[in-house]
C-alpha cells in the first residue's frame, strides 16, 4: 500500500492544499462520493457527489396507487 504524504511541494514552490479539500469534502458528506483526478503524479482535480436518499414508508409501494 503506497502513502501519501500530507503536503507535497507544487512546481511554484507552494504547498498543495488537495488533502484539506478532500477532508472538507468527506466531512461535508452524509452519503456520497469524492473523487480525487491525478495526472503526472500530482492531484489536479477533486470532485465531490452528494447524494440525497428517501425512505419510502411502509404504506408507500412505489405503484402510485392509494
Amino acid at each position: 500500500m503506497n502513502t501519501i504524504p500530507s503536503e507535497r511541494s507544487t512546481p511554484d514552490g507552494s504547498k498543495a492544499d488537495w488533502l484539506e479539500v478532500v477532508r472538507q469534502n468527506v466531512a461535508s458528506l452524509r452519503f456520497g462520493s469524492v473523487q480525487i483526478t491525478v495526472h503526472d503524479g500530482r492531484v489536479t482535480q477533486v470532485e465531490s457527489v452528494e447524494k440525497t436518499r428517501f425512505v419510502a414508508s411502509r404504506t408507500d409501494s412505489g405503484t402510485g396507487q392509494k
